[in-house]
């Protein structure tokens, strides 16, 4: 018998032959059901940690074909469909994954020709032509199968009772990702109900996030991957703001905590984040998709970047999984003015000052090309630490020619010297004698060539760097668009 055929020697349990075998069965597809809802997950837009994984799964297996899916009652819908671009759902029945999302364990048909039930489903008979499937469960906590994470193939083949757990595997970070967003959405949610109710927040039941650590061996062949999904794939295009932004881990074999995001609100509205998570490894990785999730969703809830750290700040302390980790940030919004240039409103979690650049004019005497202005919110503490935290804010206005330079404290604490570091005088000073006309992109070049030529070992913590000019300033440079960079210790790749 293949390991398709249980599909057609279905076990007595998967159909009951009474009438309260059959409630039962249909008792515990409701219950399913509610779990999908449960998790808010069908429909929305494509999400880079899901894409990514589909990615990994499809080069790890050497398929063409790899998806997250979510069943629901009547459909089958892609989360994320390596190598099936333009597919957002199937009708359920027949279907593979609708099939798969009934059985316990890993579900394999190494040739789908020889299968009974899965000879006829589209897949296997249409364009396609699917000859292999194996699938594994996306399992809850309290065990209901949302869904599964399927690799395809167009000619039979066979996997190793290891390929099989590395599948279940990816399966769990897939789950992982769904608990970490699951999370971040209960945290806005309370907040909201706490505002309006004005009520003590109801203690909340969470969900373990991460599972027990990968052995050194598996967290080095992940580590670059699964950092790629902590940061945004691209930044957005804003009109009349270049933008540009660079990520440097100091280890290739373990992933950073720093992170950054841009992305648009409302018309002639953005926000953005940058910040960095304590510790490295796992567990800054969980805690800095837990924070990205949490300020994505926040933001869009509120236009005021102090209370997008409150909400923060709550998530991290009622997290049991966070354990006393915590983080610096600063978060701001952009909204574009009439004249061209932009308001910001900038708060700050602890985080380092801000800089916003623009050209020296002759009724400066400041001997350099460039005005460097400090942009320090009166106070902020750390985000997690406190349950009384505060936070602080500013505003301040991006003119044309203006640029606002963000980054994390690894910057400052790169070696120049034996016992020298470049510190806040030396990262002013070397600010303060480039061409501030030359716009963010090359800002950012610039700051990396520093961490490259200028620093005695290179930057021994991570460093992450988000730029922003308005463009129209005084004649200079062609503003230009730079891509999405990430590079570690002894290596460089081209992110995003």
């Amino acid at each position: 018998m293949t390991e398709g055929a249980w599909e057609s020697e279905v076990p007595p349990h998967l159909v009951p032959p009474t009438a309260a075998g059959r409630a039962a069965a249909a008792d515990t597809e409701a219950a399913r059901i509610e779990a999908v809802r449960r998790y808010d997950i069908l429909d929305t837009p494509p999400d880079g940690a899901f894409d990514r994984i589909a990615a990994l799964a499809a080069r790890l297996f050497d398929v063409p074909l790899a998806t997250v899916t979510i069943v629901d009652v009547d459909r089958v819908w892609f989360k994320a469909a390596h190598g099936l671009e333009g597919v957002r759902e199937v009708g359920r029945d027949p279907g593979l994954c609708a099939s798969a999302v009934l059985k316990d364990g890993t579900l394999v048909i190494p040739d789908t020709l020889l299968d009974d039930v899965a000879r006829g489903n589209p897949l296997v008979t249409g364009s396609l032509g699917i000859r292999f499937y194996a699938a594994a469960p996306l399992v809850t906590r309290d065990g209901h199968r949302l869904g599964t994470l399927d690799i395809l193939d167009t000619v039979p083949r066979s996997i190793s009772p290891q390929d099989t757990a590395l599948l279940t595997e990816l399966a769990d970070i897939v789950m992982d990702e769904l608990e970490l967003r699951l999370s971040a959405l209960r945290a806005v949610r309370e907040e909201r109900e706490r505002t309006a109710v004005q009520e003590q927040l109801a203690e909340v039941e969470r969900e373990a996030r991460i599972r027990a650590e990968r052995d050194a061996s598996s967290i080095a062949a992940f580590a670059s991957a699964l950092q790629r999904t902590l940061l945004p794939p691209a930044l957005p295009t804003v009109p009349g703001l270049e933008l540009a932004c660079h990520y440097h881990t100091a280890s290739a074999h373990e992933v950073g905590g720093d992170f950054y995001d841009l992305f648009a609100l409302r018309d002639g509205e953005w926000a953005f984040f940058l910040g960095d998570v304590c510790g490295k490894g796992p567990e800054a990785a969980a805690l800095t998709s837990l924070v990205r999730h949490t300020l994505r969703v926040a933001a869009q809830h509120t236009a005021d970047p102090v209370a997008v750290l409150d909400v923060l700040n709550k998530a991290l302390l009622e997290d049991v999984t966070a354990g006393s980790r915590f983080c610096t940030a600063v978060v701001g919004t952009l909204t574009a003015r009439d004249d061209g240039g932009f308001d910001v409103r900038l708060a700050t979690g602890g985080h380092p000052p801000a800089y916003r650049l623009r050209p020296a004019d002759s009724a400066e005497d400041t001997g350099t090309p460039t005005v460097v202005e400090a942009v320090r919110p009166a106070g902020g503490m750390l985000v997690g630490a406190f349950p009384q935290a505060r936070f602080a804010a500013t505003a301040l206005r991006l003119d044309p020619g203006d640029t606002l330079l963000l980054y994390t404290d690894g910057l400052p604490e790169v070696r120049t010297g034996t016992d020298r570091w470049l510190g806040w005088e030396g990262l002013e000073a070397f600010l303060a004698a480039r061409p501030a006309a030359g716009g963010a992109a090359d800002l950012v070049d610039d700051t990396v060539e520093l961490l490259r030529t200028q620093t005695l070992e290179g930057a021994e913590d991570d460093v992450a760097l988000l730029a922003m000019s308005v463009r129209g300033g005084p004649a200079g440079p062609p503003h230009r668009v730079a891509a999405a960079t990430t590079t570690s210790a002894g290596a460089a790749a081209a992110g995003g």
